[in-house]
Parts: structure tokens; C-alpha cells; sequence
């Protein structure tokens, strides 16, 4: 079936995607399809785009939905597209979550046919997020973005203070495999984690509670995280509120992140070094759906000029004994005579 409008002519495969409501008329009407149909509807495909990148229109008729055209090898991005330089990466973040400011979103269907070409042609995302936990946080949603666009890791304070292993060995795939340019840390204002965090390392005054050993992996969390609030505090006056001090945190945890991201990973640093990624921060804020673009952590030169790398914690000498002790059915009676 073919639509022709003018020297216009558009196949079924052409706009599969676009999915416009508008009736279909057969070719041998298409002069009573120049008049019934307005030039505007098929504005989305004579603006020229790179290979993957789609274009955008609204129509006059349907204020406030942008339609989506793809140019996507397979209508979704997926290993068969080109990689988005660091630059464009962070140009398409900030243009989406501007879209979604604006409560224009681009009106999108990921259909079974998008899953398919992402399950069988493999994702090829854009961008690598490290956002917080939180569930007023939705990364896809404030970036108006789609499955397969971007690699997202998320935990309670968006840090690397006690998830080095899965966070840093996460990233380097996405860079080394996956071959994104940029890597964005995104903290949020009201963050739970900061604010606990912020009020914990402020309350310790006397010497029982610095000494005091964590009692939870929550409080491990936290106290990990102290470092981060009490340099907060001494960039602010003197007398500044808890409040006021975890506000200022979120923006500390940021590049806090980013610096322990590069410490404790030597294939980014390279990568960094070389220009081939680009890690930089940024801050959502939750009432405003505004995403505030920090750029490059300040000491990043700093912390490029390391030689350092994540190193595996050995498990304490006790407990790695009485495990080899168990596999060697020497540990309990159970093992020694077969019980469970």
C-alpha cells in the first residue's frame, strides 16, 4: 500500500512507527488525499537526520504530544546503530528532559516488535546513569527516553562508597561492551540516604559514637557516606542547618561518586584520559522535574593522575576457615556423617 501526496510517496514500512490516526485512502484516490490531508502531517519525514537520530514534529492539530519518527535500523536503537558521541549523549539527556519539563514527551509504543529487535540485534544504549534509588526518581521518564537508550545503575545515595564491586564492574562493561561515551552521576535533591547520612555524622559530638561499630548494613551505608556530609558542612557558614547541609550534600555526593568511580577503576581512567568517555554529574530535582547539568568533577585531573585500582576484600581469616573447613567435611557432625 502506498500513500502519495505531491511528488510525496510513503510505504507502509516507512511509516509503521510514526502511527498517526488518519484514514487510509487507495493510490488511485491519492488526488482526493492532497486535499484531506495537510502537508503538516508528513513534516516528520522531510527533515533530514544522521543515521539513528530521529526527528520530531507536532502536529498543529494535536498541541502538546510530539510524534517520534525513527530512523533506527530496526524502529528502536539496538546494536545495528552507530554509537552517540559523548557531546550528542549529553545534548539528547538534556533536550529530553526539557521535553518533559514542558509536558511534551515524545508519544513512543514499545510494542513487541521493539522487544524483539532489542532481543535480537542486543542494546546499544546511549548513556550510562548512575542514579539513587529513590522511587520518585524515574531516570526513562524526567530524560524522556526509551528501553534500550540507557544503562542505568541505581542504589540508596547513588555512591560507590559500599557497592564498588557491582557499581564499578557495571560501568566498565558499559563502556568497555556496550561502548557508551558518557557516564552521568545523578544525585536529587530531597535524597533520604543524604539527609540520614547528613544527620548521623552530625550527631556524633562525643567519642562513644564515633566509636560506635555500625550496626546494620543501613548504618554502614550511612557512615560511608559521612565523609560526604561533613565536607558539606565545612563548605557552608557556620551554624547552617541539617537541612541546609544535606541540601548542599546531594551536590558533594556527586563528584564524591565520580571520584571514587575513576579511584577505584584504572580501564576508565584510561578511557577518560584518552577522551573516548566523558564522566560528569548532574542533579534532578523532584518538585521542579528540572535536571540541573554539573559538568566534570572539579578534582577529576587530580584523580586521573592515580595509579590505583579497586582491590577484592579478602572474607576475615576466621570465617574463611571455618568455610574451607565445611567443604572439606570437616566443620560440623552433619558434614562428617552426611546428615543435612
Amino acid at each position: 500500500l502506498w500513500l502519495k501526496t505531491g511528488s510525496l510517496k510513503l510505504s507502509r514500512k516507512d511509516c509503521w512507527y510514526y502511527r498517526a490516526p488518519f484514514e487510509i485512502f487507495s493510490a488511485n484516490s491519492h488526488r482526493d488525499l492532497q486535499h484531506q490531508l495537510t502537508p503538516a502531517m508528513f513534516a516528520f519525514c522531510s527533515s533530514k537526520t544522521q543515521a539513528g537520530e530521529p526527528s520530531q514534529c507536532v502536529p498543529q492539530s494535536q498541541p502538546g504530544v510530539t510524534r517520534q519518527y525513527t530512523q533506527h535500523t530496526h524502529g528502536i536503537r539496538t546494536q545495528a546503530d552507530g554509537s552517540v558521541p559523548a557531546e550528542k549523549a549529553l545534548q539528547k539527556l538534556e533536550q529530553g528532559n526539557s521535553r518533559y519539563v514542558e509536558g511534551m514527551p515524545q508519544q513512543r509504543s514499545f510494542d513487541a516488535d521493539a522487544r524483539l529487535a532489542l532481543a535480537q540485534h542486543g542494546q546499544n544504549p546511549f548513556a550510562t546513569i548512575i542514579g539513587c534509588a529513590d522511587s520518585r526518581c524515574p531516570l526513562e521518564i524526567f530524560f524522556d527516553v526509551q528501553p534500550g537508550d540507557i544503562f542505568v545503575l541505581r542504589n540508596a545515595g547513588n555512591t560507590c562508597t559500599h557497592a564498588e564491586g557491582s557499581m564499578v564492574g557495571s560501568v566498565e562493561y558499559s563502556v568497555c561492551h556496550l561502548h557508551t561515551n558518557l557516564i552521568l552521576v545523578l544525585g536529587h535533591t530531597c535524597c533520604g540516604a543524604i539527609a540520614g547520612a547528613t544527620a548521623t555524622a552530625l550527631s556524633k559530638t562525643d567519642k562513644s559514637q564515633n566509636d560506635a561499630q555500625p550496626s546494620s548494613t543501613l548504618d554502614k551505608l550511612l557512615a560511608g557516606l559521612g565523609p560526604v556530609a561533613l565536607q558539606a558542612a565545612s563548605e557552608l557558614p557556620a551554624g547552617s542547618t541539617v537541612e541546609e547541609v544535606a541540601a548542599h550534600a546531594v551536590k558533594v555526593n556527586v563528584f564524591h561518586t565520580i571520584e571514587k568511580l575513576l579511584t577505584y577503576s584504572k580501564p576508565l581512567r584510561e578511557k577518560v584520559r584518552q577522551g573516548e568517555v566523558v564522566v560528569q554529574g548532574a542533579i534532578y530535582d523532584i518538585v521542579s522535574g528540572k535536571v540541573e547539568f554539573l559538568g566534570a568533577c572539579p578534582r577529576q585531573v587530580l584523580v586521573l593522575d592515580m595509579d590505583a585500582a579497586l582491590v577484592v576484600r579478602a572474607p576475615p581469616l576466621e570465617d574463611s576457615t571455618k568455610e574451607s573447613n565445611f567443604v572439606q567435611g570437616k566443620g560440623s557432625a552433619s558434614a562428617k556423617t552426611g546428615g543435612a
